[in-house]
């Protein structure tokens, strides 16, 4: 049995020439490899109002009813009964959704069933009251600021000199969290911007707290080492000052939403992550595993060091 398509622009412009040199609607579908219903059926639903059938007008009709059928809440009344004994049990959007998926074949966003619910609310309904969180209506704030993990007065990229942005001597660093599973506990990673030699420390939260503790301890086994750190936005970082208060080393932020201004840190967690790969959990990750790697992959040639390591290069 064949598929039915809905006719094409091409079609319709055949149709339209075709019928103005009088051909019959029964040739033009035999022409088509069409039924002739189909032909007649469009001929009238997409007449002007002046009684001509012109292509362009069709197709820009047609256009207009997609757009519209798309804006609307179709869920079919049988579904719309599962969906209120679901909901009634204190199942949520999300998990009905799933289940008309796998267990109905029923395909229908969970977006489309919090819509729904509010629709209803609006009439007066109740079905609102079954859900344990009814989700706020975010409007799009096109080119509006971002002002999350913002902090005022922080030391930008922009302000690093240029010895440190050419990597011209060792002791100037980058700094990030690679996160785990939980999203809570994750590994600090410190690189430093000539040599790529790194520094990693096991925090349980990613708070400033527990970042600036792992920061000085690291800090204060070298602290010649340390005269610069570029960070990103990410608050964990936002305590700085205290590092700077009690090392010489001066703190950078690269701007939100520019990994590439943090190359070395970002390649280097690209390197972690062969050995903790997304998804891992890191609860049972401890500073003694992360030592081993962090040696394994200081003493590993680098290309651009012309093959030493950068152990070789920051210590030879």
């Amino acid at each position: 049995m064949k598929t039915y398509t809905q006719l094409s622009q091409e079609e319709r412009y055949f149709i339209s020439s075709q019928h103005a040199r009088n051909i019959s609607f029964r040739q033009i579908a035999r022409d088509l490899g069409r039924a002739t219903s189909t032909v007649t059926r469009e001929y009238k639903r997409n007449l002007r109002p002046t009684g001509w059938y012109a292509a362009f007008v069709a197709q820009s009709y047609t256009n207009g009813r997609r757009r519209r059928s798309r804006s609307g809440l179709r869920i079919s009344r049988r579904y719309r009964k599962i969906i209120i004994q679901l909901l009634r049990q204190e199942w949520s959007p999300e998990q009905i959704s799933d289940y008309l998926r796998h267990k109905e074949r029923y395909f229908v966003s969970f977006q489309t069933i919090y819509r729904w619910i509010k629709k209803d609310r609006r009439r007066g309904g109740s079905l609102f009251k079954n859900l344990r969180i009814v989700p706020k209506r975010r409007r799009k704030r096109y080119r509006s600021k971002d002002f999350r993990g913002v902090l005022a007065g922080k030391r930008l990229i922009s302000e690093r000199p240029a010895y440190i942005n050419d990597r011209s001597f060792v002791g100037h660093w980058e700094g990030d969290t690679v996160m785990g599973k939980d999203k809570h506990q994750c590994i600090m990673t410190l690189v430093e911007r000539k040599t790529g030699m790194n520094r990693m420390a096991k925090l349980s939260n990613r708070t400033a707290r527990n970042t600036n503790i792992a920061l000085l301890k690291i800090i204060s086994k070298e602290p010649n080492m340390f005269k610069s750190i570029t960070f990103d936005n990410g608050t964990e970082f936002h305590s700085y000052k205290e590092i700077e208060k009690t090392f010489p080393v001066t703190c950078y932020f690269a701007n939100p939403h520019h990994p590439w201004e943090r190359g070395s840190v970002e390649n280097f967690n690209g390197l972690l992550r062969q050995y903790f790969p997304k998804g891992t959990s890191l609860s049972y990750v401890g500073n003694k595993r992360l030592g081993l790697i962090s040696n394994r992959l200081n003493s590993r040639p680098r290309k651009r060091l012309n093959f030493k390591s950068p152990m070789e290069v920051c210590y030879g």
